[in-house]
């Protein structure tokens, strides 16, 4: 017989039987102090439902996540109680498969040190029902983690991509570093020609060094993870809106341990500005 539960259960049924409470507890082992111990554990039941909320539209988070959502809703609760709730409601995800990865000890290069210092795009592919291809373009802040734009087509040229980061200059103001692989959309003349007239640098990563980008592949690891695994899209309308909202709301809500567990919008609000307006 092991945990003291148990062993207050089997004192119960002896004392029921008719034996004496203190040969009962000798006869399991357990102290009659501890027999008579009652949980002082206040009600949590609150705290669940609210955990269980937030796990509902959040089903990728882990408890961390969870508590610091917790704290800024006002619940005065540590991280440890959490920890044991999440464990008892079984929410504990199960351990992803790490992939292989070669590293050299590199840091990343042109690190941004400042909100629109360094921008990150890239491309992620999915598809549509039917099996259609999907091409989607990211923009990122690395600095402040804000995710820029999310734009999907079936084709995207170097020229469609221009287009993207005029608005984004436009709105943002432009960045001093933009930063990508060597695909041909990003290393055409067309596009880099056109950065270096505006006074931005571009920094293309070295071939079979994907750390180089790290802040890009780990945005497209959650873009897939939470959005582009978990959704159908029935054609690039719908992909569209389901990006978009998916990006509206990874900006208010999803809360960046490296970045104090605040959201991206609230950390870029708190920067002072630093954007390069784009010349008339």
């Amino acid at each position: 017989m092991t945990g003291a539960p148990a062993r207050r259960q089997a004192v119960r049924e002896l004392i029921a039987a008719g034996l004496a409470e203190a040969a009962a507890c000798r006869s399991v082992a357990i102290s009659r102090s501890s027999y008579r111990y009652v949980s002082r554990r206040p009600d949590e039941t609150e705290l669940i439902e609210a955990i269980k909320a937030i796990r509902e539209r959040k089903r990728r988070w882990g408890y961390k996540r969870v508590w610091a959502r917790l704290r800024k809703d006002g619940y005065a609760v540590n991280r440890k109680r959490v920890e044991r709730l999440w464990r008892e409601q079984g929410f504990t995800q199960p351990a992803r498969r790490p992939k292989k990865k070669r590293r050299s000890g590199e840091t990343v290069p042109v690190a941004a040190e400042h909100a629109n210092h360094v921008w990150t795009y890239d491309f992620i592919f999915d598809a549509t029902a039917g099996g259609r291809r999907l091409k989607v373009l990211t923009v990122l802040d690395e600095y402040t983690r804000l995710a820029l734009a999310i734009v999907p087509g079936r084709s995207l040229t170097a020229a469609t991509v221009k287009g993207v980061l005029a608005k984004l200059f436009a709105r943002h103001g432009r960045p001093k570093v933009l930063r990508s692989d060597n695909g041909p959309e990003f290393v055409a003349f067309e596009l880099t020609e056109w950065l270096a007239d505006l006074g931005a640098s571009t920094y293309h990563i070295e071939p079979g060094k994907p750390w180089q980008n790290s802040f890009g592949e780990s945005f497209h690891a959650r873009l897939r993870d939470e959005c582009l695994n978990c959704e159908e899209f029935w054609n690039l309308d719908h992909a569209r809106v389901v990006l978009e909202s998916w990006r509206c709301e990874y900006n208010t809500e999803h809360l960046h341990s490296s970045l104090g567990y605040a959201t991206p919008a609230e950390f870029a609000a708190a920067q002072q500005p630093t954007t390069v307006l784009v010349p008339a």
